[in-house]
């Protein structure tokens, strides 16, 4: 019995817990997420110009929007400064 330094490699992610790791789908698409959120953010406030009479949707698209970049910029934040605490 020689016994050797080196370790057994195993792989990261077990298929049988994550069946999608078997046809090659693994992780997210953040850069794609952030445009998609600018888009949004940016088709709200297009929606402004319409011929609505009331203000109830003006508040209710201007929130939305201004919850969709606010959730941008914290995310823009955390990514920057995620490792560095």
């Amino acid at each position: 019995m020689a016994s050797s330094s080196e370790l057994d490699k195993r792989p990261a992610v077990d298929p049988h817990e994550e069946p999608s790791h078997e046809w090659g789908w693994h992780g997210s698409f953040p850069k794609g997420t952030r445009i998609a959120g600018w888009l949004s953010a940016g088709f709200c406030f297009l929606m402004l110009i319409g011929n609505h009479h009331g203000l109830t949707e003006d508040i209710y698209l201007v929130a939305t929007g201004v919850v969709i970049i606010s959730l941008l910029v914290w995310d823009a934040a955390r990514r920057k400064t995620s490792w560095r605490r």
